[in-house]
């Protein structure tokens, strides 16, 4: 009966832990969200006649691959961004490498 406890706790505690990382994750990448550029993503992608971010992940017409092409490369009006979303307070502090900035960023925008 112990043991089974014991097992369950560690069950337990891993999933707890799991989701922690998530919520983390989610709050770097509102963190980026709100600040990149000093005036936030935002700015630009909650405006009706622009991408929609949210929607286009949801829909499956942006994908992790397509959404770090253009933040690595830039797309139409859109200027490169992984240098400026590097520099966020969060995402240094966190010590994310590029990958991990960039999964925060899209499990943020994925969860709007």
């Amino acid at each position: 009966m112990k043991k089974l406890l014991g097992v369950l706790a560690g069950v337990v505690f891993v999933a707890l832990s799991g989701q922690a990382v998530a919520d983390e994750q989610i709050e770097i990448g509102k963190k980026i969200y709100e600040r990149a550029f000093g005036r936030g993503c935002g700015t630009c992608h909650d405006i009706a006649s622009n991408p929609q971010l949210a929607a286009n992940i949801k829909a499956g017409t942006l994908d992790r691959a397509k959404f770090e092409e253009v933040i690595k490369n830039g797309k139409g009006g859109m200027p490169k961004a992984m240098d400026e979303i590097m520099k966020n307070a969060a995402v240094t502090k966190a010590g994310y490498g590029e990958a991990q900035a960039l999964d925060a960023l899209f499990a943020y925008i994925s969860s709007k």
